[in-house]
């Protein structure tokens, strides 16, 4: 199986904020990336795949760009459907992966239909808590690592 890779880095200055993107990010253990709005609780950091974004765009004939998506993180050449539990290593970072990211109405401001397109299995992505402190880059190899 080939590897994963870290596509996109996006930091959200405020609920319902611009999405700022980003070549590297620092991950703050328990929090989530400095400097985004969502910090603490289980949905510190979300995460979409880039193939599973052009799907979209492709069924519904859009071009909306992925940081419409609201997402942290965008992955490559890595599924993340039934992940929930599964730790997530991005080069020396790690991310529990505690769920499926449900799409709200937003989405449908940005393309009408693509709230209910992402729906169905994991197409809105994944959610987790940072385990570690570090930097994060984009292009950084992705892979998924054993329980402790």
């Amino acid at each position: 199986m080939s590897s994963g890779k870290l596509e996109a880095i996006w930091i959200k200055r405020a609920k319902l904020g611009p999405m700022d993107a980003r070549e590297s990010a620092r991950m703050v253990a328990g929090k989530g990336l400095e400097g985004n709005a969502d910090q603490g609780r289980k949905r510190q950091i979300t995460i979409i795949e880039k193939e599973v974004w052009a799907e979209h765009m492709n069924i519904l004939g859009g071009e909306v760009d992925p940081s419409a998506r609201r997402a942290n993180l965008m992955v490559s050449n890595f599924p993340l459907a039934e992940s929930r539990k599964k730790i997530l290593r991005i080069g020396n970072c790690r991310i529990r992966i505690w769920g499926e990211t449900k799409p709200c109405e937003r989405m449908d401001e940005a393309l009408m239909g693509l709230q209910a397109q992402m729906r169905p299995d994991w197409g809105g992505g994944a959610f987790g808590i940072a385990l570690d402190d570090g930097e994060i880059h984009v292009g950084d190899v992705l892979s998924w690592e054993e329980d402790e």
